[in-house]
């Protein structure tokens, strides 16, 4: 299992042709509560940085990008009835959807977690 980071706050954890994606925490911080989240219909196929959902915060609303091209698998309907998740625990049960994985080496355009450290403090 690998972890990648986009410029755009998202997290991807990839487990072979599979990934799971989600907002990163300095990203909820940003928001603040979240009170909606837009998800992917599954099935559709999306392009490296097309915007593939939508989350909803009392602060702001902001685009969740694709990180790397791919079909949707799932999408976690948890999120969808308690958008709260993505702030409680973003890096796991605040989890947005999983992409089947058509181009890895789009990944390699990613940030590694002391990458990204590096990035968001900045």
């Amino acid at each position: 299992m690998t972890i990648k980071y986009t410029p755009d706050h998202e997290w991807l954890k990839i487990e072979g042709d599979t990934a799971t994606v989600g907002i990163t925490h300095h990203a909820q911080d940003a928001l603040g509560d979240v009170v909606f989240v837009e998800l992917p219909e599954v099935g559709k196929t999306f392009a490296a940085k097309d915007i593939a959902g939508v989350v909803e915060s009392v602060k702001a609303a902001a685009d969740v990008y694709m990180p790397a091209s791919g079909e949707i698998l799932e999408v976690n309907e948890a999120l969808r009835s308690d958008p709260s998740l993505a702030n409680s625990d973003p890096l796991g049960a605040g989890w947005f959807f999983k992409v089947k994985l058509s181009n890895p080496g789009e990944l390699d355009a990613l940030m590694d977690e002391t990458s990204y450290s590096a990035f968001s403090a900045a």
